[in-house]
């Protein structure tokens, strides 16, 4: 968050510990909080990486209280952000209920969950948001708080994961500025969520989501997947022979780069165009999803052509290839 000398005196950061990223764990990532924190000279602290170890963990001076001690005085405050632990109630206690604030990627009650962005993308919303809203206990609700402030934000017709990440988060920073900045004068007040009956969830990212089910996916919504997840989980389907092939840049082409294209109306028949340099896949309702670059299982990138001439269907004089038999688990 933004560092406003009148809204803070003192901050003490938990974090996340580094972790190995990357093929083979062969890339260490750092907590950029930690790096701030360093930078700043404040007092950072490492949590466990498990979530066992973390539930038992002790809460940092000057917060930690007895078991059974009363509450700090209302002037300290808990923030969490994208923090990857749900916050058991002995490490609320210390905080007045006022004083519990998270900062959340989504328009709530609307994509409650670990994973409210991605989804906001994969369902091919044109608006998000970011919400201030006070932490309950786990029993009570998860981002089921009052909201303190609320912003809303476009999300482009091309926007990524990454890019909307950043810009909520910078939105975010100045909405808690402002609520710290109110709840100190006491002229915060927070709103109860709407039900959230009909709202959509945002439940970890899993293997299966990135799956691309031409039978029951349109083109957009593999593309909108693609963008939304494929930082974390690359978007993938199964070549003739059963092999995952992973689809490392599409696009959903335009009528005129179709307008030549020979192609089986069955969602998963393909064919390579030569005018547009891709490979063309029919999905649902007729649409087609154009793949430029693929990584075969077990091999590097190669650009469509390539891959497309080393078929065996292709080799054997088809013109055609069928992708996307549904994986068993």
């Amino acid at each position: 968050m933004p560092l406003v000398a009148d809204v803070w005196k003192q901050i003490v950061i938990a974090t996340q510990p580094d972790t190995h990223v990357g093929r083979n764990g062969s890339v260490l990532s750092v907590s950029s909080l930690k790096q701030l924190g360093h930078e700043l000279r404040l007092p950072v602290h490492i949590i466990p990486k498990t979530k066992f170890g973390f539930k038992n963990w002790q809460v940092p001076a000057p917060f930690n209280i007895p078991k059974d001690g009363e509450s700090h005085p209302l002037d300290y405050f808990l923030i969490t952000a994208s923090f990857g632990r749900i916050l058991p109630h002995t490490m609320l206690k210390p905080f007045d209920p006022t004083r519990r604030l998270n900062v959340h990627p989504s328009l709530l009650p609307a994509y409650r969950g670990p994973a409210p962005i991605q989804h906001a993308i994969m369902n091919g919303d044109k608006k998000t948001g970011v919400c201030v809203i006070e932490m309950l206990k786990s029993s009570q609700g998860i981002d089921a708080g009052d909201i303190w402030a609320s912003e809303s934000m476009d999300i482009p017709e091309d926007a990524n994961f990454s890019q909307m990440r950043d810009a909520l988060a910078v939105a975010g920073g100045r909405l808690l500025v402002s609520v710290l900045k109110d709840a100190m004068q006491n002229k915060a007040v927070a709103t109860p969520q709407a039900s959230a009956d009909n709202a959509p969830p945002a439940p970890l990212i899993s293997s299966k989501d990135a799956f691309a089910d031409f039978h029951n996916m349109t083109a957009e919504e593999i593309y909108w997947r693609f963008r939304a997840i494929s930082h974390q989980k690359e978007i993938f389907t199964l070549t003739p022979d059963d092999k995952i092939l992973k689809l490392r840049q599409i696009v959903v082409p335009n009528a005129g780069q179709l307008a030549d294209t020979q192609l089986s109306s069955t969602p998963g028949h393909a064919v390579y165009s030569k005018s547009n340099k891709m490979i063309l896949i029919r999905c649902k309702d007729q649409t087609v999803l154009g793949v430029t670059t693929v990584r075969p299982e077990g091999k590097a990138d190669r650009e469509a052509f390539e891959f497309w001439t080393g078929l065996r269907s292709v080799k054997n004089g088809s013109a055609e290839a069928v992708f996307g038999k549904v994986p068993s688990s």
